[in-house]
């Protein structure tokens, strides 16, 4: 792949696209015209699962129902084989104003299919052809139902622990669910001397919401998020367990390291922003005219490292196409809004938002602070070649960084 936009790709627009299969069968309910924007205007138009026509300006009176704009140089960062952070897709690029219209026609059809077909990262892992058949075996985990009160509300937790040792009690992301962890559960060098216990949010997962749900909106604050890991714990009657939190979990882990943190032997976190910026409208997360999952996993779809193979890549984003209806909006409300903001509670000095979610400056930020109610300074680590999601997108990458840290928590 060249390192800049070739000048005649759109050109080569119909060619790539129709050929593709996955991407017709992607774009079969699709009728629509767009411009994408780099040197000049161009029209692209799209019938019926097909690129049609690609057509250069000069126009007369344009009609399009939705464009892509953005100076050569944010195109060539895009184009780039290992682009850099916000601009591995189409939705990333929205973080550099590079839409502008009417975004239904793109989020009518789930995630972007334009681009789609770009090999971003390492070739693919080659699989066996005619090999012998995988013998059937149960993994360690085990899963099951604890009937319990959850913020002053009987619930059906769905809780998965895999281990032995010290309580490691992991929480998920937004929209998704306890799947996210499969891969700490059945690695014998985290089991051996931590009992690994994920469960599933309530409206999350196999956690039902509560009854009566279908006459309220579900939004998380903070003080209900610290409230269910609290009753949670108490429920699962484990004491001071380390809590280790990714995205929404990354930040609660700041709240609950602020607010309480004798009730943890050590909280860690993962994409620990104190503050992130939402640079997309949360309503497209919960309307009746698209498809909600579809639109979440397209959201988060820039937030997955490029360098990710593509198994582990698409079973993340369908941990978020099965999020239940307004829940990844709810849960953003809590991420996104004053309420879930832990900046204040650090230090005023701290008042610099991330340009993009959880960038390495957000998440070294809160890490330099002190925790209130003690005198030792917080560590942080980049993990180089992850992205949002470290524990789903390369499992062996991610407990090389986790390891020494778990360690030195034995050893305390």
């Amino acid at each position: 792949m060249p390192d800049k936009m070739p000048d005649k790709t759109l050109d080569n627009l119909p060619a790539l696209v129709n050929a593709d299969a996955r991407l017709v069968q992607r774009g079969r309910f699709v009728d629509t015209t767009f411009l994408i924007a780099v040197d000049d205007d161009t029209l692209v138009r799209v019938e019926g699962d097909r690129i049609a026509e690609v057509k250069h300006e000069p126009f007369i009176t344009p009609n399009y129902s939705f464009a892509l704009r953005a100076p050569r140089a944010v195109w060539d960062q895009f184009w780039q084989p290992l682009p850099p952070r916000s601009f591995t897709d189409v939705f990333a690029l929205v973080k550099q104003k590079a839409d502008e219209g009417g975004r239904r026609p793109a989020l009518v059809h789930g995630q972007p299919t334009l681009f789609q077909g770009i090999d971003r990262g390492a070739a693919p892992r080659k699989r066996k052809q005619g090999g012998r058949p995988m013998s059937p075996r149960y993994e360690a985990i085990t899963g099951r139902y604890l009937p319990c009160s959850i913020l002053d509300e009987p619930h059906r937790l769905y809780v998965e622990e895999a281990g032995q040792g010290i309580p490691l009690l992991c929480l998920h992301t937004a929209g998704a669910d306890t799947r996210q962890y499969r891969g700490l559960m059945n690695d014998p060098r985290i089991t051996d001397h931590f009992r690994v216990i994920a469960f599933d949010m309530p409206w999350h997962g196999k956690t039902s919401p509560p009854a009566g749900w279908q006459d309220r909106d579900y939004k998380l604050t903070a003080n209900d998020y610290m409230r269910m890991i609290l009753d949670v714990s108490a429920a699962l009657e484990i004491d001071r367990p380390v809590a280790m939190g990714c995205s929404i979990g990354g930040r609660i882990v700041l709240h609950l390291a602020y607010e309480r943190p004798e009730r943890f032997r050590a909280l860690i976190g993962l994409e620990s922003a104190a503050y992130a910026e939402a640079y997309y409208d949360l309503s497209w997360l919960n309307r009746p005219d698209v498809h909600g999952g579809m639109v979440c996993a397209g959201v988060i779809s820039g937030l997955v490292a490029p360098t990710v193979q593509p198994a582990e890549r698409w079973e993340t984003l369908w941990h978020y196409m099965q999020s239940g209806p307004g829940v990844f909006a709810g849960d953003l409300h809590f991420y996104t809004t004053a309420d879930g903001d832990i900046r204040p509670g650090w230090a005023r000095s701290t008042s610099r938002a991330a340009r993009s979610i959880c960038s390495p400056a957000s998440t070294i930020i809160p890490a330099r602070r002190r925790v209130r109610s003690k005198s030792t300074s917080v560590p942080a680590t980049i993990m180089k070649g992850l992205g949002h999601f470290p524990m789903s997108e390369d499992h062996e990458k991610f407990v090389a960084y986790l390891l020494p840290v778990l360690e030195k928590i034995r050893g305390q």
